[in-house]
């Protein structure tokens, strides 16, 4: 796979996604450092869809959303709806910054941890 370095780094992001979200959120820089953490690697994971999908000579996917589809219809991922829900709170994080939104999407986090690693595998093994 000639594009193996765009998973390595998905892989080295989630790692340190699930890293951070091992620690007890003692305070609001820690919420904000695992927050920063998710969008890194939800960045990665959609960018590794595409990437791997063009490789594979699948029809090109220009957005997160269509990438996610994509990745859907490719088995592989599973719950595509948790997906979009994790495409909307990448969002709110990234173009707006309300408290409020943070800690919803902080308390999401952990839900995220899962299908990002069944992800991951899924791609290894495309």
């Amino acid at each position: 796979m000639s594009e193996s370095w765009i998973i390595d780094d998905f892989a080295a992001a989630f790692d340190q996604f699930k890293a951070a979200m091992q620690v007890v959120p003692t305070s609001d820089l820690i919420k904000a450092g695992c927050i920063q953490y998710f969008e890194f690697t939800f960045e990665l994971a959609w960018k590794s869809v595409k990437i791997l999908g063009e490789e594979s000579g699948l029809e090109p996917c220009g957005s997160p959303k269509s990438c996610l589809k994509m990745a859907f219809a490719q088995d592989w991922i599973d719950d595509e709806p948790l997906w979009l829900e994790m495409l909307e709170a990448r969002n709110r994080m990234s173009h707006t910054y309300h408290a409020k939104d943070a800690i919803q999407v902080y308390d999401r986090l952990s839900h995220f941890l899962r299908p990002m690693q069944t992800l991951l595998a899924a791609l290894r093994t495309a």
